[in-house]
């Protein structure tokens, strides 16, 4: 699937401010030393690559990305550092109806949610704050401190129910 049809994105900033990337580097410095790796420039430059990204990348979509930049990071690097930038809460894993794991940033960014198209693979983010208020119930019914949430709803778009003559 192109990666052009889950571009709907909602974002409360059409980009993000040189110094918001100086601080999500300092959030990513941090948490390499915290487990014991090296600040890397090939680090740096897929960290910023993809807090450049107002899109929903896999990691082979933000490896060809990379790549531009510096053509000699690997596959694998990007790889691990995905994983790195959401271990340290800069980035968080989507998994829409393909199979396909892609990846957003989250630094500075509202809690939202998708909506997904299991026809041509569209999504639409939204904000919910009562989806926010239903984790913190459940959080307390069942003694936890909620940190956070995935919630995405699947279903066909219009368009595609416009093609399927189910227009209901």
């Amino acid at each position: 699937m192109p990666v052009s049809t889950l571009q709907k994105r909602v974002d409360d900033q059409p980009s993000i401010s040189r110094e918001n990337v100086r601080e999500a580097e300092g959030i990513f410095h941090d948490h390499l030393k915290k487990v014991g790796l090296k600040h890397t420039e090939q680090r740096d430059t897929i960290l910023r690559t993809f807090l450049d990204t107002r899109e929903h990348l896999s990691v082979d979509a933000l490896h060809r990305l990379v790549k531009r930049k510096d053509p000699k990071i690997g596959f694998t690097t990007v790889y691990r550092t995905l994983k790195l930038l959401a271990e340290c809460g800069l980035a968080s894993e989507v998994a829409f109806h393909d199979g396909i794991t892609r990846y957003e940033h989250q630094y500075n960014r509202r809690n939202h949610h998708h909506m997904v198209c299991t026809e041509c693979g569209s999504s639409v983010e939204f904000f919910s704050p009562e989806v926010g208020r239903l984790e913190q119930e459940i959080g307390r019914k069942h003694h936890y401190l909620t940190t956070r949430h995935t919630f995405q709803i699947y279903g066909l778009c219009e368009a595609c129910r416009r093609k399927s003559g189910r227009l209901a």
